[in-house]
């Protein structure tokens, strides 16, 4: 059977689920999705597309707010603090989370247990990159160079990935890295093309360059290897205890009822198997929709949590 005949009967497998369940359950008036962030970027464009298609599907009538502040800490407060009613729903991305909770929990109004959790969207892949030429072709040969070099720059756009790279070095003697805080990869791209920088953090700037061979991988700073780069090993599997996993989710307020529940997941995964859907994703973020599934969400966000801790300990 072909991929596009599975894809199409997964489709419509979930469009069905998303049927039966919104013929029991349905928003009171409109369903608002807020996003996190401000118009114009990736995850707004997620949240529109996911959203138009809900409306599409089902029937209701879908409000979309951005309500960016804090990577989301602004949204998810407000969804925290508010009934149990499921008319709000929420789209963030976990690690600006986390990183908030394991450093000012005492100034964060909400916890993990403040939210009915629906589903993911997709998994930002992580990846250290250096020009091909480099004479390094993972992290212990970055390691090693930085120790013969007396030290390497390391690029990157977000404080995990500084703070893995740095756990990296306590595990080595004579090693140490400098740190170079940039806008985004476009200011990557630069400084690793431009021999500024060893190695920089890329999670999808970077496919134009391996393309052109310019650029090669070092390794996935995800639990798993990439769809793109399978024979690529994690950080893990390098021998460095540690991971960052960036991904999208959905959620609500705790304590909603079970069928508004069963309902608004059904709806987000109808939505996400949509073939229409799964290319914008695919184009935007450069990585695949990946949807856990309520339960695993849970269970991601909250092992995360320890993760994030990990980073931060020292």
């Amino acid at each position: 059977m072909s991929g596009r005949i599975l894809r199409a009967l997964a489709a419509a497998t979930a469009l069905f689920a998303a049927g039966a369940a919104h013929a029991e359950w349905e928003p009171r008036g409109s369903l608002t999705l807020q996003i996190g962030f401000g118009a114009g970027g990736s995850t707004d464009t997620l949240g529109r597309i996911v959203a138009e298609k809900m409306e599409e599907q089902t029937g209701w009538n879908i409000v979309v707010e951005n309500r960016p502040g804090g990577g989301g800490i602004a949204m998810f407060t407000g969804i925290a603090n508010r009934p149990a009613d499921a008319s709000v729903i929420g789209l963030g991305v976990n690690m600006p989370i986390l990183v908030n909770l394991v450093n000012r929990p005492d100034e964060i109004p909400f916890d993990l247990d403040s939210f009915t959790y629906l589903g993911t969207a997709a998994k930002a892949e992580l990846g250290l990159f250096t020009r091909a030429e480099a004479p390094y072709d993972d992290v212990p040969g970055l390691v090693e160079h930085a120790r013969q070099e007396g030290g390497a720059a390391i690029a990157f756009d977000a404080k995990p990935q500084e703070l893995a790279m740095r756990y990296v070095a306590r595990q080595e003697e004579g090693v140490e890295f400098q740190f170079l805080s940039t806008k985004g990869g476009s200011e990557i791209t630069q400084l690793v093309l431009g021999g500024q920088a060893a190695a920089g953090f890329f999670a999808g700037e970077q496919f134009p360059f391996l393309e052109s061979g310019e650029l090669k991988m070092l390794a996935s700073f995800n639990a798993t290897r990439h769809g793109y780069a399978p024979d690529t090993p994690t950080l893990q599997e390098q021998g460095y205890d540690i991971y960052v996993d960036p991904f999208w989710f959905f959620a609500t307020t705790a304590g909603i009822d079970d069928q508004a529940r069963e309902a608004l997941v059904s709806a987000i995964d109808a939505a996400l198997s949509d073939e229409e859907v799964q290319k914008l994703v695919q184009n935007t973020l450069r990585s695949p929709v990946f949807n856990a599934g309520p339960e695993e969400t849970e269970k991601m966000v909250k092992q995360g949590l320890d993760t994030v801790a990990q980073l931060f300990a020292q």
